[in-house]
C-alpha cells in the first residue's frame, strides 16, 4: 500500500513540476517564435528515432503525452528503487530500470503515433 501511495505522489508531482517547468514554457516559447526555443529532448528523441512526422502531430498533445510519460517514468523508478533497503542495489536497479523503462516508455508512445499514422516512411 505504501508503495501505491509513493507512486502517485511522485507521479502527481512530477507531472505538476514538469507541466509548470517544461510543457508551459515550450508553449510560451514557440507561439513568441523565440530564438530561444529548442524542441525537448524527448520530441528530439521521438523524431530522429521513430521519424516522427511533426508536420501531422498535435505538439500540444504530444507535450502532454510527454509529460504524463516522462511522469509515469520517473514515479516508477523511484518506487521500484524504494523496494530495496541496501543501497547498492538500489543504485543498480535505478541505473538499469530508467534506461529500459525509458526505451520501453518511449517505443510505447511510437507505437501510438504509429496507429495513428503519423510516422514518415524515408
Amino acid at each position: 500500500m505504501q508503495e501505491a501511495i509513493l507512486f502517485l505522489m511522485t507521479f502527481v508531482l512530477v507531472l505538476i513540476i514538469y507541466e509548470i517547468f517544461v510543457v508551459s514554457k515550450t508553449k510560451r516559447l514557440r507561439n513568441t517564435n523565440s530564438k530561444k526555443f529548442k524542441d525537448p529532448v524527448e520530441i528530439k528523441y521521438l523524431v530522429n528515432r521513430y521519424k516522427l512526422d511533426m508536420k501531422r502531430v498535435d505538439y500540444n498533445q504530444l507535450l502532454q503525452i510527454i509529460a504524463i510519460v516522462s511522469s509515469f517514468d520517473i514515479a516508477l523508478v523511484v518506487t521500484l528503487i524504494n523496494l530495496t533497503d541496501i543501497f547498492v542495489l538500489e543504485i543498480l536497479i535505478g541505473v538499469i530500470s530508467v534506461f529500459l523503462i525509458i526505451l520501453l516508455s518511449y517505443h510505447l508512445v511510437f507505437i501510438f503515433y504509429k496507429k495513428k499514422g503519423m510516422i514518415r516512411n524515408d
